[in-house]
């Protein structure tokens, strides 16, 4: 995996914490689906952080999506950490891009 798709990766990982961010709407997201968003963003964090090794490229927004899935079942604290999560990571992705494109 390139360093591309791992950008396209991260973009696509902070626009669903992004969305899981939003007040009653991620909540309901998480709720009815019974979890499984925490599990799914889970596993896709830990594969950026993988493909972000491998390729010498920081993913310290990713490691703060691990804990934001581990514990964001919390109300209060999920939906903040949600939030921190895709600024963080948004951040990481236009970085990213700005340095690919020079």
């Amino acid at each position: 995996m390139g360093p591309k798709d791992l950008n396209t990766l991260k973009w696509v990982a902070g626009g669903l914490e992004a969305l899981l961010g939003i007040p009653i709407l991620g909540g309901t997201i998480i709720l009815s689906l019974a979890w499984a968003p925490l599990a799914i963003m889970l596993v896709l964090h830990i594969v950026i952080v993988v493909f972000a090794s491998r390729n010498g490229v920081k993913a310290s927004g990713n490691i703060l999506g691990i804990v934001t899935s581990c514990i964001g079942w919390i109300p209060i604290v999920g939906m903040i950490l949600h939030i921190l999560s895709a600024i963080f990571i948004l951040l990481d992705a236009a970085q990213n891009q700005k340095a690919m494109t020079y």
